[in-house]
């Protein structure tokens, strides 16, 4: 190996580990700062445990003991909300983009075919949520699905299905039509070509879309805060409503936010292949 590639890879593992660094230190004062007592978060920067200051683990006790049943439901909320939304928006998106990618429309009115009405549909991502606020709350009064879980669903739904379907129709045409067609002169019904056929091709595309659209549920706090205020708060506004009359409590609020984060690092850790994969199929275009 010649010393010009040994000098590449060691800026590139350089490179690497500093961005590592940057990315898993936040993490690490969270939990750091969950093991402190008050006096040593006021005191400053303090950066290893027993080092630097004696650790206790009193606040996740008191998060998973004496507040087990509120933190229970808030993350539990949170779990059904981005589950129910994670799967509507993959079942929803995959359809439409694979009627946007298998099939030719047009619109006569405005001359619209394919490519004008996927533009259309991931354009809806383009305008700001706290737009459309005052109607859901209009509409979900008169429909009586404030502080409900089917409401946070359909709400979140709605905003993840533009992307779920621009993705999944980027992702179809990437896949060959022969097999659907031998499918179907075997005797197959389109739809047993698409769920026995094109949805197995398709795992990197739909693990993708149904990550990144738990992500953006679990994480969503506009709508969780507008649209309930006692059943289902989720995570979010529970950890957003921590000030209290002895002011804000750091120790206590990293360990609520640890737990928060921790099934969407698990997800990541688990699916980053698909990821990778799904966005990149995504993002050429047939």
């Amino acid at each position: 190996m010649t010393l010009k590639k040994v000098i590449q890879k060691l800026v590139i593992y350089l490179i690497l580990l500093t961005w590592s660094f940057i990315v898993i230190f936040p993490f690490y004062w969270l939990f750091t700062t969950s093991l402190k007592q008050p006096l040593n978060v006021s005191r400053g920067p303090k950066y290893v445990p027993t080092w630097d200051y004696e650790p206790t683990w009193e606040h996740w006790e008191y998060l998973f003991d004496e507040q087990k049943d509120t933190t229970w439901r808030h993350f539990r909320n949170s779990l059904i909300a981005a589950t129910g939304s994670m799967f509507l928006s993959v079942f929803i998106g995959a359809m439409g983009g694979y009627g946007l990618s298998r099939f030719q429309y047009y619109w006569k009115p405005l001359k619209w075919r394919n490519d004008n009405i996927a533009f259309w549909i991931i354009s809806q991502r383009f305008l700001p949520p706290a737009l459309f606020v005052v109607p859901f709350l209009l509409l979900y009064t008169k429909l009586d699905l404030i502080d409900t879980h089917i409401g946070l669903i359909i709400a979140y739904t709605m905003f993840n299905i533009p992307f779920a379907v621009w993705i999944m129709r980027d992702f179809f045409n990437q896949l060959p039509t022969e097999m659907e067609d031998s499918a179907l002169v075997d005797g197959a019904t389109r739809w047993g070509a698409f769920t026995r056929i094109v949805m197995p091709l398709s795992t990197p595309g739909l693990v993708s879309v149904a990550i990144f659209s738990f992500v953006f549920s679990w994480n969503e706090f506009l709508y969780a805060l507008m649209l309930t205020n006692f059943d289902a708060i989720t995570m979010p506004i529970l950890i957003a409503g921590q000030n209290n009359t002895r002011g804000v409590q750091w120790w206590f609020i990293s360990a609520l936010t640890l737990t928060a984060v921790v099934p969407v690092i698990l997800m990541g850790l688990f699916l980053q292949r698909f990821i990778t994969r799904g966005l990149v199929a995504g993002a050429l275009k047939g």
